[in-house]
């Protein structure tokens, strides 16, 4: 086994805990490639050095220490490898929804990898396809949603939208979520949108400020795909982003086809919490 190490750029604070894993994965005879940014927080050596968007070509599972963030851009990587490897992902942020290891659990965890007795959670991926008139399709990854929101000075915008062939609504509002149930606790959540849990098969729709008070957050199967499209009067006022790591300004014309990832995100899940603990614990979740 190869294991992957990645880490959020500048994370100072996990040198220490990066050089204790590197000694932790040579006593136990484990192939390891550490990314650049987790490489420079190590003492000088002789180690493998491999890009971030390489390392899930180069590794059996990636052990990501940081935030939600960096754990988003590796799921990304992890998708268009077109790889099925799992990501070990521990919490060095300040929510870490998705981070849920603990520094304490980091070995145990390992341990339990090794044994092959992890268990794992298998998260929906979302794959969107961008057509423009005269370019080529371009094809963009996220884990918890893609997101239409108007531009700065940009006054409110109207999107059409579809699932599968049938007309769903034109939607003016500041901006649309489309989101999948790991998503759903994300952006989602915050602009009134429902909880999904992970192991549903279903995207949420939500408007974020919608004009029309009965325009709500919907809930609809994940193998029917979601297409929006913006109108002549939205040219240079929607911006698309995807999981916040990267997006564009949409033109006159411009569709986006989301739909289900062929392959979910293996996470690998810690073995003390249940999804309701962590609702409880990070969400602050049915307390008053």
């Amino acid at each position: 086994m190869r294991i992957g190490i990645a880490v959020k750029p500048g994370l100072a604070d996990a040198a220490e805990t990066l050089a204790g894993i590197e000694l932790w994965l040579a006593s136990h005879s484990v192939g390891s490639s550490w990314e650049p940014a987790a490489a420079a927080l190590l003492p000088p050596g002789e180690r493998r050095v491999v890009e971030r968007a390489d390392l899930p070509r180069d590794a059996d599972l990636v052990l990501v220490l940081g935030g939600d963030g960096t754990l988003l851009a590796l799921a990304k990587a992890i998708a268009e490898t077109n790889r099925d490897i799992p990501i070990l992902a521990v919490n060095f942020g300040s929510l870490g929804f998705l981070t849920e290891i603990t520094r304490p659990e980091i070995y145990s965890s390992l341990d339990a990898v090794l044994a092959g007795t992890a268990e794992h959670d298998q998260r929906m991926m979302l794959r969107a396809v961008a057509n423009r008139a005269g370019a080529a399709p371009s094809t963009h990854w996220a884990l918890n949603d893609i997101v239409f929101t108007r531009t700065a000075l940009s006054r409110m915008i109207d999107l059409a939208i579809w699932v599968g062939d049938q007309f769903v609504a034109s939607v003016k509002a500041d901006g649309l979520i489309v989101a999948s149930p790991t998503g759903s606790t994300a952006y989602n959540l915050a602009a009134g949108g429902p909880i999904v849990h992970p192991a549903m098969d279903a995207l949420v729709l939500t408007p974020i400020a919608p004009h029309m008070l009965t325009n709500r957050p919907i809930v609809i199967p994940a193998e029917r795909d979601v297409r929006v499209r913006s109108n002549s009067a939205n040219a240079g006022n929607i911006y698309v982003t995807f999981d916040g790591q990267s997006g564009f300004e949409m033109q006159e014309g411009d569709e986006i086809a989301i739909a289900r990832a062929p392959k979910p995100l293996r996470l690998v899940r810690s073995s003390s919490r249940s999804y309701f603990d962590v609702l409880r614990q990070k969400l602050k979740w049915n307390e008053r």
